[in-house]
């Protein structure tokens, strides 16, 4: 007696269907793994435009004015030049 050709189970199409199944489960349970690991980490605080930190370290008294123009002309590359405009 041949069990998988007594024509109550599914055969080979439920082998298939249950085989793709499992790739669409498992390939979407780390799509989400990835989404969500991904997500955390964009929530967090990360490093911002340069211009902004050094103006934020010249908010709170960390470097002096003649500093705060100094760095700003190097990060924009004119070690003897004029700051940008603000704005």
């Amino acid at each position: 007696m041949m069990w998988w050709n007594d024509g109550s189970g599914w055969g080979w199409g439920g082998w298939v269907g249950m085989g793709l199944g499992m790739l669409v489960f498992w390939g979407a349970v780390i799509w989400l793994f990835i989404r969500y690991t991904s997500r955390s980490s964009k929530d967090q605080p990360g490093p911002r435009h340069a211009d902004e930190v050094l103006a934020a370290r010249f908010a709170r008294g960390e470097i002096d004015d003649a500093e705060y123009r100094d760095r700003l002309r190097v990060l924009h590359g004119r070690p003897g030049g004029q700051p940008p405009a603000a704005g």
